[in-house]
């Protein structure tokens, strides 16, 4: 086994790793809309109060699926 495909293994497993915080984005986003729709179900008055909120929430949890996505391309292809 020589130096290069244990760094090359490295950097897949690497990215690998970085790429596991997509999945808990995943899961958040999952959590922003059932309880948004929790929420409008019990209170439809509340529903343009609470639609920023939703927005807001939903580009703080995509963000951090952006951010390990791109984390993992530059492990990936450095």
């Amino acid at each position: 086994m020589d130096m290069v495909s244990n760094v090359e293994g490295m950097k897949l497993l690497g990215a690998g790793i970085a790429a596991v915080g997509m999945l808990g984005s995943g899961i958040g986003i999952g959590i922003v809309f059932g309880k948004y729709f929790e929420a409008v179900s019990r209170q439809p008055s509340m529903e343009a109060k609470l639609k920023t909120n939703l927005f807001l929430g939903f580009a703080l949890v995509e963000s951090v699926a952006l951010f390990a996505f791109v984390i993992a391309m530059m492990i990936f292809f450095k």
